[in-house]
């Protein structure tokens, strides 16, 4: 690996500005830095007091007041000027070999690269560094499949590709298209995505040292405060793909008799739409990290 990687890391935003400067504090301990970091503010100013960078940061803004998280990810991408494109969540803070880990691998393989996330509880205090107090406190979510300590396994399942943490080659990405923007709000957006480049044949690769840490926010379940995105955008899924997504939170859905739904309907029939009483009941204690 060459001292200087042509990497774009690429993030977007809207609030979450301590989690913004966690993410930036651990992408000044690279061991190899990227080229920029691209912002995508989805609101309507930038964040001051953010950490000074040894590569440049840019910023690019993103009309909407839905949640537009694929035109977002796409404007980032325009903006980037790396041949690698290294998706992270806002939420995410990036262990010192992510960049160097996925970059290694995007020189070797030409498909979907997925870091392990491992989940930080609240009431941590603010990240400043301290790289062991991520790995002492961070927890493998239960449901997703082993990483490799170094170099890449294929993932046969695209559908384990998550927006908390991915990378590709800029080609690629501008191949498939980017992310299909009719998607808008929560959820569905980048299953839309794993599905197409799947159908386009590319390969999905789970890698050693790209792992970061999820930084805690409150958990919902079922995700009731986002109920008519996750309508919305599983209907549009169905629609292109003849298959449904998020059929685990459409069942917990289903089971509160808020739709009429099963894994082999044709059609989503609503109900009633969840009241303000249970959306606050679905709101998790703290120590609650999955949804």
């Amino acid at each position: 690996m060459t001292a200087e990687v042509l990497a774009s890391v690429l993030t977007i935003v809207r609030g979450r500005a301590d989690h913004l400067r966690a993410l930036m504090t651990g992408l000044s301990q690279q061991s190899i830095p990227p080229c920029e970091l691209v912002i995508a503010w989805m609101q309507a100013e930038k964040v001051e007091a953010l950490p000074v960078l040894s590569f440049p940061v840019r910023h690019v803004f993103v009309e909407g007041v839905d949640m537009p998280l694929a035109a977002a990810r796409n404007r980032a991408a325009e903006a980037a000027s790396g041949t690698y494109l290294i998706f992270l969540d806002v939420d995410c803070i990036p262990s010192p070999t992510t960049v160097e880990a996925y970059a290694e691998a995007l020189t070797q393989h030409d498909g979907i690269m997925l870091g392990e996330v491992h989940y930080l509880p609240g009431g941590l205090p603010t990240y400043t560094g301290n790289v062991a107090m991520l790995e002492k406190h961070g927890l493998v979510h239960p449901s997703k499949p082993t990483f490799p300590d170094i170099g890449v396994v294929e993932e046969p399942d695209s559908g384990q590709l998550w927006g908390l943490s991915f990378a590709l080659r800029r080609a690629t990405w501008t191949s498939l298209g980017g992310m299909d923007e009719a998607f808008y709000g929560y959820g569905g957006e980048e299953t839309d995505f794993a599905r197409r480049a799947s159908q386009a044949k590319l390969s999905t690769y789970r890698v050693g040292g790209a792992r970061a840490y999820h930084q805690h926010h409150t958990v919902y379940i079922p995700p009731l405060q986002h109920f008519d995105h996750i309508l919305r955008n599983a209907r549009l899924y169905h629609a292109k793909h003849g298959i449904w997504c998020m059929d685990y939170w459409l069942g917990q859905f289903a089971a509160r008799g808020l739709i009429e739904w099963t894994s082999v309907a044709c059609e989503i029939r609503e109900l009633r739409r969840p009241d303000d009483r249970e959306t606050v009941a679905a709101r998790q204690p703290e120590h609650i990290l999955f949804s």
